[in-house]
């Protein structure tokens, strides 16, 4: 069903509706700098970080057209930036039809997204892939936790009983085919306006299926939420990842580890190089990010090239982080071998790492641990690393 992931077995196209006029924020809230960089960069950064979702496209007022589409700061994965209308429906419509030109079917998974939700993380994404994957429609929800009250002007009128009712949050994704036929029956020009996706789906009786959201993936609508982004957004926390990779011993030579290349030493097995160092950095790279990890962004089969260098799957690693505003800022790096020796090698391992990740050669650490070893290691029959990274917001 849909097209293949760019790691994963369901690719998502993605929506991001930005066409609205901010009236309520009182100024242009997608261009207003939260954490240093604008509101829709960090929107679109935090879907592109998501190993599921192949393409973006942005939905913008007809004057911001020209200058989205000419944006440095737009991610790779957006490819197309149309004009929107006045109303999510016609806006929403605008997306699809450029998604249907660039190729896309029926079974293909679509997220529509707010531009102004900019704390989405990648695994509530694949969440809502996933339900829509089983269900054919999807919306992340929270409870109403809140006590609820109707208004007669400025004087409280009823309370509201909250039981069953929960607050839709977005991506909110369906299969292509069903939001076509919706849009069929209700068109973008027609007199319906719908505030979202789930109540277009609803009126065409196709259900929709609900999956818990996260707190804090809210949608900026008010000046203080911007404050609000800012502060989740703008930490400086930094985050730590851990990863571990172990290859046996195959036919042939050079044995690629951390980078390099050493001669007169058997290669490891794998569907790559067999790389386990850079595997291990990756792995603990993307775990740090909350990015999954890297079986899933390259699968042992056709949609990795056998051989692959394990630097190629590294750089990608490390632009995956950059989409989602982050970088590499330490890596710790063990690696367990009986065999061959590893002495004379540890510091050009050292400066290829940190070559590849844009980092000072003292920021990375390599060290190998060759004496006393059990198991497999020790009977010299393959090699394993471990990796911790510390990855810290992009400015």
């Amino acid at each position: 069903m849909g097209e293949e992931a760019r790691g994963g077995p369901t690719q998502a196209l993605a929506i991001v509706v930005a066409a609205g006029a901010s009236r309520r924020a009182g100024t242009d809230k997608l261009a207003a700098s939260v954490a240093g960089r604008p509101l829709l960069q960090w929107t679109l950064e935090a879907l592109a970080a998501s190993p599921v979702i192949a393409r973006i496209v942005v939905v913008t007022a007809a004057d911001r057209v020209e200058a989205l589409r000419t944006w440095s700061s737009l991610p790779a994965l957006v490819a197309g930036v149309v004009r929107g209308g006045s109303r999510r429906h016609e806006s929403v419509a605008a997306g699809l039809d450029e998604l249907v030109r660039q190729g896309a079917e029926d079974g293909n998974v679509v997220l529509v997204h707010d531009g102004a939700r900019p704390i989405v993380t990648p695994a509530l994404v694949e969440a809502v892939v996933a339900a829509v994957v089983r269900h054919g429609a999807a919306i992340p929800v929270i409870p109403v936790v809140e006590t609820l009250k109707r208004l007669d002007g400025d004087r409280v009128a009823g309370t509201v009983d909250r039981e069953g009712l929960a607050a839709a949050q977005t991506p909110q994704g369906a299969l292509l085919g069903l939001l076509r036929a919706a849009f069929a029956r209700f068109p973008p020009d027609g007199p319906e306006a719908w505030t979202d996706e789930a109540s277009l789906l609803e009126a065409c009786s196709i259900p929709v299926h609900a999956i818990p959201g996260h707190a804090d993936n809210f949608k900026v609508t008010l000046p203080a939420d911007l404050d609000r982004a800012a502060a989740v957004l703008g930490s400086a926390r930094p985050l730590v990842g851990f990863g571990h990779d172990g290859h046996s011993f195959g036919p042939g030579e050079p044995l690629a580890l951390g980078g390099i290349e050493i001669p007169r030493a058997p290669r490891l097995q794998g569907h790559s190089d067999g790389d386990v160092v850079l595997h291990a950095v990756a792995d603990a790279l993307l775990g740090a990010a909350g990015l999954g990890d890297l079986g899933r962004l390259f699968p042992a089969d056709h949609r990795t090239p056998r051989g692959v260098a394990s630097s190629q799957l590294l750089e990608t690693v490390a632009g995956r982080l950059g989409g989602a505003g982050l970088r590499a800022a330490a890596v710790d790096v063990t690696i367990i071998a009986g065999r061959p020796r590893l002495g004379p090698h540890l510091e050009a391992i050292r400066a290829r790492i940190a070559e590849l990740l844009g980092l000072p050669p003292e920021a990375v650490s390599v060290k190998a641990s060759t004496g006393n070893l059990d198991g497999s290691e020790g009977a010299g029959r393959s090699i394993s690393a471990r990796a911790v990274a510390v990855v810290e917001r992009s400015r």
